[in-house]
């Protein structure tokens, strides 16, 4: 395969474990530059434990498969390894942490990232400038008005006594400033309001494009309604059991999961 028909992410035959009891069954996706592709199921499916996966969770076993990333499997990384290259997760339940505030906490994220890319870059001939502070301020300010966040929120601790349409806007906030070129979100409509879910959409939106491919995981067709996916997939037992257009969500929403846990059985059997 020559460089221009790699896939940007490519995950194949991917079986994975926790605590002795097997989560992943097989699973098969190839994400391209520029697309968006939700993945639906039911509860137990599988879907955080892909996320977590992805990112490089200490607690999950990979036995067997591999995760491509621009042609190079990842899955010897370390998670702050996978980050610097480029991957992102939004976290479905993002962590507490006190005593850090917000910009000191997305200012070192950014810098390690962006020093990364620079010290790639002088290796291969290039050049990517370091950021300086009074950049990233403008930066981070930029950002926070396009997730229509107050100013104020830049000097809260990270996720300390947040909402839930908060803690959502900060996860986007950190793909905002990291600037992925893979990024995975973990239900982020989860707890949120009509409103909320509006507002992170619309930065989602504004954030995709064509450097970056995204994969949405989701119980729920209403977040689709405002993210428009261009593939989506369903997941059942450990498998991508069906995958198919924008218009399956909405017959998965419309039939429900058993009609598909019937044909997934058959073809399983």
């Amino acid at each position: 395969m020559t460089e221009s028909t790699t896939p940007m992410f490519e995950i194949e035959n991917l079986h994975a474990s926790i605590d002795d009891k097997e989560i992943l069954r097989g699973v098969d996706l190839t994400i391209n530059m520029g697309e968006i592709h939700a993945l639906m199921g039911p509860n137990g499916s599988g879907k955080s434990t892909l996320a977590y996966v992805i990112a490089g969770h200490p607690s999950y076993e990979v036995t067997e498969g591999s995760i491509k990333y621009f042609g190079e499997d990842i899955l010897e990384m370390e998670p702050d390894e996978r980050a610097r290259k480029g991957l992102f997760l939004a976290f479905q339940y993002p962590t507490v942490i006190p005593g850090v505030s917000m910009a000191n906490f997305l200012r070192m994220a950014v810098t390690s990232v962006r020093n990364a890319r620079a010290d790639a870059a002088a290796v291969n001939g290039g050049a990517v400038e370091r950021m300086a502070p009074r950049e990233f301020r403008r930066l981070m300010k930029e950002k926070m008005s396009l997730l229509k966040m107050d100013d104020s929120f830049a000097t809260r601790y990270l996720n300390e006594g947040f909402s839930g349409g908060e803690k959502k806007r900060a996860e986007i906030l950190q793909m905002a400033l990291l600037e992925p070129t893979m990024a995975v979100l973990d239900e982020t409509d989860s707890g949120l309001d009509i409103d909320a879910l509006k507002v992170v959409s619309e930065g989602v939106n504004a954030l995709a494009g064509k450097e970056m491919g995204v994969l949405l995981i989701t119980h729920y067709q209403r977040l689709l309604n405002f993210i428009k996916p261009d593939h989506v997939h369903i997941m059942l037992e450990g498998r991508i059991a069906q995958s198919g257009g924008p218009e399956l969500a909405h017959e998965l929403e419309a039939k429900g999961y058993e009609g598909l846990r019937a044909q997934h059985a058959t073809a399983i059997a």
